[in-house]
């Protein structure tokens, strides 16, 4: 019951958001939110509309321009949108696309058969979010043209050129949009390489496309140009680079109605899996249908092939799906009119049908591959047979491991510093290299929350063995029984003791070194602390700098020149201190600088691309020498302050 001076709740109380000043509103309904994953997201739906014209037929070549003062430029050479009166309407199609959420051909099936854009928000999304959008298209022998300044029009949409005669039957799409500050406040501007990745995994997907993207900020000109005519069997062999191949890819192609299938399989000697699915060209990290009807129909065919060869006897169990996936490399891509995903963000598929559909086209093409190449069909039985006998020899050693890992304290590991504070949330682990590091780093933390696990010296690199010999690694077990979470295929992060594991390492080669040997394992076998936030790298400083009575941390050579230009000269009380490891650092300039949540700085670890991470990871750890060597003398300049 409302008492006098309450706030009323009645009719006058709804508001009704005209347009699209819904989407300026509540950003995060449409594109995710306001950050810098949200600001890539208004390019991806620009592109995805020049790439649905490609799938559509219409669409061969789309250039993706940043310009210098932050504004973006997406031009293809497809239909152009069409400018003329709406019959229903009344106003330009044009207008009407850029100003009416869910508006827009993809809903017209004679228009696209199949569309990556998102629930058909796309470009008047942007448009609303963007400071200013010009939009320019020609067809019909014309060019047109019509300006908005944060979604609202400047003006009718206005013929603003006549092409000449040999040009007539050009026709295509430029959007061009600076992105509204007032919203995306925490942002600076676009990463190529987040963009480039996008743009490399449409080209793939998408066969025959032609992708150009060009940087014109000041001091970061580049450009790079993508054009795939293999497909997904081009994208699996650039993940396979690394990599000792069992065989060429198989490829399969197939429509079935209406449905698209297009699968690349190739096997490696890689003791991992990478397989990516799409659904319209866009990535569904978390698989779907289509995913698991690719893993099914490899598990089934496999497993025939060795018995009906006699390569699996009579008493022997059949492959598991973990078997027949290690080494495996693929991607399977579908196009579907009528996508059904999980959630908004579109990262697993639901269709049911697609299930069936791949596992019956993969089954039979990979069925008639074995048969027909009975070499290399043996090895990958043997990969699968070695990764049999390796996962009961696997499954051995983490059950042991799991039993150690018990919540009460006195099955945790001996070295583990533990914290009071039970409550996962609100506490953290420092996986710290070293017993000197380690002591400085339990004097000076803060028991309450926080926990340290001193790691003695490099832990097995996890990219070149399997599981069973990386559970008998001491410095590996200590670090999955702190954590509570099991391995692999055993992984729950709702064992997880800790919010926060925290890697701190020294500045050093062997600081990274350690650092990445422990980033390859949680990469591979704790994939899902990584999506869900809870893995950081510490920041220690490079330099303490005293100055009369002043102390000064600083975390970068940059950051220190700065700091003495800033001096003026003044430079002959300096007292400069260079640290080469945490254990030069008493606990209380260890808490000061690094440990303390109030002034410290972590980085969070992401995974923004899982191929890229994948193929980078198999480069630096892997078996292979030339492509790290090669890494190494393109980037040796890069390195400053080495220690050897």
């Amino acid at each position: 019951m409302a008492t006098p001076g309450s706030h009323q709740y009645t009719a006058e109380s709804i508001t009704v958001l005209e347009g699209l000043e819904a989407v300026r509103r509540r950003p995060g309904m449409y594109v995710g939110g306001t950050d810098i994953k949200a600001l890539h997201h208004l390019v991806y739906e620009v592109v995805d509309n020049s790439i649905d014209e490609a799938l559509a037929g219409f669409c061969t070549h789309i250039q993706v321009i940043i310009h210098p003062d932050n504004s973006v430029s997406v031009i293809d050479n497809g239909r152009g949108i069409p400018v003329a009166e709406h019959p229903q309407k009344k106003i330009s199609s044009l207008q009407l696309v850029l100003t009416t959420l869910h508006a827009g051909g993809k809903f017209d099936r004679d228009s696209y058969k199949v569309s990556g854009g998102l629930h058909g928000v796309g470009v008047s999304a942007v448009n609303a979010l963007s400071e200013w959008l010009v939009a320019e298209v020609t067809r019909e022998g014309a060019v047109w043209q019509q300006r908005y300044e944060r979604g609202v029009p400047q003006g009718p949409v206005k013929q603003v050129a006549t092409l000449p005669p040999e040009r007539a039957n050009e026709s295509g799409t430029k959007i061009t949009f600076r992105f509204d500050q007032e919203i995306f406040k925490e942002v600076d501007g676009f990463q190529w390489n987040t963009l480039l990745v996008r743009f490399r995994e449409m080209a793939f997907v998408t066969k025959g496309i032609h992708i150009y993207f060009r940087d014109e900020r000041e001091g970061q000109e580049r450009d790079y140009s993508f054009y795939f005519e293999g497909g997904v069997t081009s994208f699996v062999r650039y993940l396979n680079r690394n990599r000792e191949a069992l065989h060429e890819p198989v490829y399969v192609e197939k429509e079935v109605d209406h449905i698209g299938v297009e699968v690349s399989i190739q096997y490696t000697d890689a003791y991992t899996e990478s397989v990516y699915a799409f659904a319209n060209t866009i990535l569904t990290p978390d698989g779907g249908t289509h995913l698991t009807g690719l893993r099914g129909a490899l598990t089934r065919t496999i497993n025939d092939y060795a018995r009906k060869n006699s390569l699996l006897k009579d008493n022997d169990s059949n492959f598991s799906g973990e078997d027949t996936r290690e080494g495996l490399t693929a991607i399977v891509s579908i196009k579907h009119p009528d996508p059904q995903f999980e959630s908004q963000t579109k990262v697993k598929l639901m269709n049911a049908e697609v299930k069936t559909l791949v596992e019956s086209v993969v089954g039979e093409r990979f069925s008639t591959f074995l048969e027909e190449n009975p070499r290399q069909a043996r090895a990958i039985i043997e990969k699968c047979l070695t990764s049999f006998r390796a996962r009961d020899a696997a499954k051995k050693a983490r059950d042991l491991v799991l039993r150690k890992s018990a919540l009460e304290s006195s099955t945790l590991p001996g070295k583990l510093a533990d914290c009071s504070n039970r409550d996962s949330e609100n506490s953290e682990l420092y996986i710290v290299e070293g017993d000197s590091a380690g002591g400085s780093a339990k004097q000076g933390r803060d028991r309450r929350f926080q926990a340290i696990l001193p790691l003695r010296g490099k832990i097995l690199n996890t990219e070149r063995a399997r599981l069973d010999k990386i559970l008998g690694n001491n410095e590996v077990k200590a670090l999955i029984t702190a954590l509570g979470t099991g391995v692999g295929a055993d992984f729950n992060l709702e064992g997880l003791r800790y919010g926060r594991v925290i890697i701190m390492t020294d500045a050093d080669v062997d600081g990274a070194h350690i650092r990445t040997l422990l980033l390859t394992f949680f990469f591979r076998y704790m994939t899902e602390l990584i999506e869900q936030g809870h893995l950081f790298i510490a920041q220690p400083p490079l330099y303490q700098i005293k100055h009369k009575k002043e102390t000064v941390y600083v975390y970068s050579d940059d950051e220190k020149d700065a700091y003495l230009k800033k001096l003026n000269g003044d430079t002959g009380s300096v007292n400069l201190q260079r640290y080469k490891g945490l254990g030069e650092m008493n606990p209380q300039q260890l808490w000061d600088t690094t440990m303390n949540p109030e002034v410290r700085t972590i980085l969070q670890v992401t995974v923004e691309d899982a191929a890229a991470a994948d193929k980078t990871f198999d480069m630096l750890m892997g078996s292979a020498v030339p492509p790290r060597k090669k890494f190494i003398q393109t980037h040796a300049k890069q390195v400053r302050n080495l220690d050897v």
